[in-house]
């Protein structure tokens, strides 16, 4: 980092950097990214974050795990961000690290709200989300001439694990071709159902991308009739995304990464 021609900033005791650690691949990082963590006194990690970036802390950092994974036991929301406004009060550089980008379904906003209300100073550094880096991992573009004009990113269930009942699945399903949904494998056959009762045809291609841009990536290609049956059948465990569209028949063409 020392012989980059850049200027980048200090990282200031008693700050906090929300920090995106990218959907899993070390080399993805942002240099700013890389910047952060090197320089911090105390991460705080999500379950998203893999031993490889873990690894690039300082070795004086302190790591605090605060991982939130659907369906495991977890650190509650409210307090990790009160730990974040804590160790900033006792003058550390604080890091939060979370998978993927902070403002994707990363509830880094809620944390950043609770830093502003005590004055903790702070910066967001963007990471490169998994509907992004995953796809391309995967050999899928996320938008091609002639194929699409619209890409549309959902979350696959709220915090309470369902699948969140505010979607409009008829407006979903009319207005954009490419559809790519986070955290959803637990509910695929009702998302399925849902798309084709909107009048999504049952044979659109659907693509499972599991562990993306990892050692460990693995990728499924379906249909919306029988994608929930196919992933049943699989060894493809979450984290995962589920895109729908004809923007996964490219993959055939365009795969470049071998599957785990």
């Amino acid at each position: 980092m020392e012989n980059l021609s850049i200027d980048l900033p200090v990282f200031e005791p008693g700050s906090v950097w929300i920090v995106g650690a990218g959907p899993g691949d070390p080399g993805l990082l942002s240099i700013l990214a890389l910047h952060g963590i090197q320089q911090a006194d105390v991460i705080v990690y999500d379950a998203l974050v893999g031993d490889e970036i873990i690894k690039l802390a300082g070795e004086n950092a302190e790591m605090e795990y605060a991982g939130k994974r659907g369906g495991k036991p977890s650190a509650k929301q409210q307090d990790i961000s009160d730990r974040l406004v804590a160790l900033a009060q006792e003058n550390k550089r604080v890091l939060r690290l979370k998978g993927g980008d902070p403002f994707v379904f990363g509830r880094g906003a809620e944390e950043c709200l609770r830093l502003a209300e005590e004055s903790v100073p702070f910066r967001i550094v963007p990471g490169i989300t998994a509907g992004v880096g995953g796809l391309a991992y995967a050999g899928i573009p996320m938008t091609t001439r002639g194929t699409n004009t619209a890409v549309t990113f959902i979350t696959g269930h709220t915090a309470g694990g369902t699948v969140p009942d505010d979607i409009n699945w008829r407006a979903l399903a009319d207005g954009s071709p490419a559809l790519i949904f986070f955290m959803g494998t637990k509910h695929i056959g009702r998302i399925a159902d849902q798309l084709r009762e909107a009048g999504r045809a049952a044979s659109e291609p659907v693509a499972i991308i599991a562990k993306a841009t990892t050692p460990d990536q693995q990728v499924l290609v379906s249909t919306l009739e029988k994608c929930a049956a196919d992933l049943a059948a699989s060894t493809l465990e979450p984290p995962a995304l589920i895109v729908v569209g004809d923007i996964v028949n490219f993959r055939e063409q365009l795969k470049w990464l071998p599957d785990a």
